[in-house]
């Protein structure tokens, strides 16, 4: 094993100064079993995802050991058809970066483990990629003229926060939530209203067709910080839901005015996070990130405020092998992120 990591080592140095680099991209942290080939951060050469929605539709949410069991299962042939549609074999690859955490360690265990196998295998550099960071470059790949500085929205499952990034791997926390990430509040929100798994997308579509008229919260919760709380509307909601026993509930209503206030929530301390430091790009990352009511409400705020919005492609907002393959590049070039064989998942990462 040491006699690979040095191999490994002295490609990776290499590598900071090479025109082109191809990067596998590995992503196993949850539900997603993702693999892509990517060549110097932004040109998608293949994306392959696939998706366990419709296995965990029956228990209403993700069950790690089941989402484990799939990943082993799947990744062999996801692989294989990233490199077929990437025109690719893996002599051609330079790198593998894979994610590491956040997530569920049983799910990320799979992926770590079967980067590591092929790295070792190919005498390659393995890169250890945040989830996280992940997200933030999946804007890299749909808008190529992106670059730091900026203020960044990050809004998942398992994180909502304000970053401002400095340079590609380099970013400060600028505000996150204190309790439920705003994904987690949507999930918990669409179960209570009888949707199925996953609760955004459903909720975002629920809510076309409804009034944003009941007032779950009647203010700004956390005023003057740029921390989020999303239990207290999430909350409310349910026991709205629950008081309606054996009367009309109007579910879109329902839908509405919970997006209503989370958006706007979101939208609020965004502007504020750009107001402070000055800057005048914002950049949404994460799942949540497809929600149309919020590009909407981020889109109006950004042109009043003369500054720029960039989301990411939808492809791109969900888990996938892309944006991992992307972050380990800029990994790369500042010279961070490699990897030995003892590399282990984490459930969390510091933000």
């Amino acid at each position: 094993m040491e006699r690979y990591f040095d191999l490994a080592k002295a490609k990776f140095e290499a590598l900071k100064t090479k025109e082109d680099i191809l990067v596998l991209g590995i992503e196993s942290s949850c539900d997603e079993t993702a693999v892509a080939v990517v060549k110097n951060g932004r040109e998608v050469l293949s994306n392959i995802v696939s998706s366990q929605i419709d296995i965990h539709k029956r228990f209403g949410g993700v069950v790690p050991e089941v989402a484990s069991r799939n990943h082993v299962l799947a990744i062999e042939n996801v692989l294989n058809e990233a490199l077929k549609e990437a025109g690719v074999k893996l002599e051609d690859i330079d790198a593998i970066g894979v994610t590491y955490g956040a997530g569920l360690v049983g799910a990320l265990m799979v992926g770590v483990n079967f980067a590591k196998a092929l790295a070792y295998s190919l005498g390659l550099p393995l890169i250890a990629v945040s989830h996280i960071e992940g997200h933030i470059s999946a804007n890299y790949i749909s808008s190529p003229d992106l670059e730091p500085p900026f203020v960044c929205l990050l809004v998942s499952g398992g994180h909502t926060a304000l970053l401002e990034v400095k340079d590609f791997t380099e970013h400060k926390l600028l505000g996150t939530t204190v309790d439920d990430a705003v994904g987690e509040a949507f999930d918990k929100v669409a179960r209570v209203l009888g949707l199925e798994y996953p609760g955004g997308p459903n909720i975002d579509r629920l809510a076309k067709t409804g009034q944003n008229n009941i007032k779950f919260v009647n203010h700004e919760i956390l005023g003057g910080s740029l921390n989020f709380s999303f239990s207290g509307i999430k909350t409310a909601v349910i026991n709205y839901v629950n008081n309606r026993s054996g009367k009309v509930l109007n579910k879109a209503d329902v839908a509405r005015s919970f997006e209503e206030y989370v958006t706007g929530e979101l939208t609020s301390k965004a502007m504020s996070a750009l107001k402070q430091t000055g800057h005048k790009t914002l950049v949404v990352a994460g799942g949540v990130s497809a929600n149309s009511l919020l590009r909407e409400k981020l889109g109006s705020a950004c042109k009043e405020a003369g500054a720029r919005l960039f989301t990411p492609d939808l492809k791109l907002c969900t888990d996938n092998g892309a944006m991992i393959a992307s972050a380990a590049y800029f990994y790369i070039k500042k010279a961070k992120g490699l990897s030995g064989l003892s590399l282990t998942p984490k459930p969390t990462v510091v933000l």
